[in-house]
This record gives C-alpha cells, structure tokens and sequence, in this order.
C-alpha cells in the first residue's frame, strides 16, 4: 500500500498500479454492500418481532392511559362516599393519597406482566429489592406510621393551628418556628401554612415524634394580656376602665369569666393583668383591638404606661 502511494504521489502511473487501485475499491464497495444488503435483510427477517414489539409498546400506553382513568374515577367515588359518610378532611386527603399510591402500583405491575415480563421475575425483583428498599425508606416507613397514628388519635386535623415544639423549645428552620395551619395531611408529610402565607412541608414522623401545640383545638380561646401603670397613677381608675372596655366589646364572651387584677409590682411598673375568653378565630383582632384601646384610654385619662429608664443621681462633692 506504502508503494502504491509512493507510485502515485512521484507521478509515476504505471497499469499495474491502476489495476491495483481499482481493484481495492471494488472490493471495500463489495464489501459495504454486503454489509447493507446483511443490515436488510436482517431488518426484514426481524418484521415481524419488531411489529410485536411496538404493538406491545402500544398496547401498553394505551393500558396506561386508560389504567389511569380508572384511577381517577375510583378515586372520585371513594372521595364522594366518604364526604357523605362526613369523614375528616384530614383522614380524605390521606386515603386518597394512599389510593392513588398502591393503584398507580398495581398498575404498573400489570403491565409489565400482561407485555411480556414473567410475573416471577417481578416477584422476585420486588422480593430482592425489598430489603433495600425497606432500609432506604425507614424515614419514610416512619413517615407513614405517623400519618396513620395523626388520624387515629387526631391530635389536630386540617383547619388547625400547631406548633412543633421539642422539649419546651421550637424548632428552628432558618431562624423561624414550624409553626402554621393545618391545609393537608398526606402518607408522608404534612403540608402547613403560616401566617405570611408560607408553606411547611413537616413529615409526619417529626409531628409524632415531638410534642405539639395546637393553638386552635378548642373553640374558645383565652385572651391573656398584661399592662404596666405608673405606681403613682390611679389604680383602681385602670383597673375600671379596662373592665369596662372588657364588658363592651363585641368579641368578649360575657357568659365567661372576666378577671382585671394586679399581677405584678415591678421595678419601675404596677402590672395590671386581664383574662378574658373570645372566640378562637376572633382571638388576634380582639388581642390586637383591646391593647390599642388600653393606650387610647388611659392616654386620655391620664394614666401614664412607664417604660424602663435609669435615674441617676449626682452627689454634690464637698
């Protein structure tokens, strides 16, 4: 070959050197056509697997699409009997997501058996993986324990206010409480919003796991609010005007005791407490409302709020 280029690149052509050339090319020709015609006719000996084989990869997509309209509609009618059976939005959101899960696997399970997999070697592959599995999904294994153990002893449902508490101290998730209300309760994870409107994302096993506070549990709600008054102000005014204010307001429940006492004689303050019962939902615009009447009033009666303050005083040298 090296002397064939040689010939070619000096100039020098002789016929035995053509022949040569143009026999090397009718061979790698040969050659490729071999090979396309092998490429053919394997194609056209394999028609008809390869026409099984998307009929199958149809059949399949098409199981699939209409597997997943069934789902939907069991899922509709176990949604409805159980609205009319009044269940718990909480216990709703769980089967259906819970459903919807072992459907879905049901489904794909069929599939791969009814289109050519063994239903052993599924068996056996969920057999080998399970193991795995079950040491990679604890967390989630627990997860679900603890959505379960929320609807059975429902220590809050959805609609709830909670906050996650640990041993007397909140979580802490970048600088802030979990702390929210309840929209969903899932097989895993608990969906929460706050009050700025953002969503928390808490698996379950944390809610079970660690204590809680739900602040909306009961009805009723208890208003708890303390002032502090000049020790030189007129106590027993403070104390009537408060009452008073307490007594007027439309969101106070007045069949419920209504309390204004002292609470404290602090450093620099005479603290005035106040507990009174409102509605739960009416809780932080009567919180909010009272307070800011407090100050309105006692700035007009003349009743001074104190703030902390040092007093120094200098001793005249000698």
């Amino acid at each position: 070959m090296q002397s064939r280029l040689y010939l070619a690149a000096s100039g020098t052509v002789t016929n035995d050197s053509v022949s040569d050339v143009l026999d090397s090319a009718q061979e790698v020709t040969k050659d490729t056509a071999n090979e396309v015609n092998q490429f053919v006719q394997y194609f056209y000996d394999h028609i008809p697997n390869l026409i099984a084989f998307g009929m199958k990869v149809l059949f399949a997509i098409i199981f699939f699409l209409i597997g997943r309209k069934v789902i939907k509609w069991i899922r509709k009618i176990v949604s409805r009997s159980m609205e009319r059976a009044n269940a718990d939005v909480g216990v709703k959101q769980f089967v259906d997501s819970m459903l919807k899960f072992v459907m879905y696997a049901v489904l794909i399970f069929l599939i791969a058996t009814k289109f050519g997999v063994e239903s052993s070697s599924v068996a056996a592959l969920i057999a080998s993986a399970g193991v795995a599995i079950g040491l990679a999904v604890q967390g989630s294994l627990s997860n679900f324990a603890g959505g379960v153990l929320i609807l059975l002893l429902k220590p809050f449902v959805v609609g709830d206010y909670i906050i996650e508490d640990t041993n007397g101290n909140y979580i802490i998730v970048n600088n802030e409480d979990i702390e929210g209300s309840v929209k969903e309760i899932q097989i895993f994870y608990t969906r929460m919003t706050t009050i700025d409107n953002k969503t928390i994302i808490v698996p379950n096993g944390i809610l079970t796991d660690n204590s809680l506070t739900n602040v909306t549990a009961r009805p009723e709600r208890q208003l708890d609010l303390k002032v502090g008054i000049a020790y030189d102000a007129d106590l027993k005014k403070a104390k009537g005007l408060i009452e008073t204010m307490l007594l007027n307001d439309k969101d106070v429940i007045q069949d419920e005791e209504i309390k204004v006492f002292v609470d404290e004689l602090a450093d620099s303050s005479v603290v005035i407490g106040l507990r009174a019962w409102v509605k739960t939902e009416a809780y932080w615009t009567t919180r909010w409302r009272v307070l800011e009447e407090i100050k309105l009033q006692f700035d007009e009666a003349g009743i001074e709020i104190p703030f902390n303050q040092l007093t120094v005083h200098m001793k005249e040298g000698k």
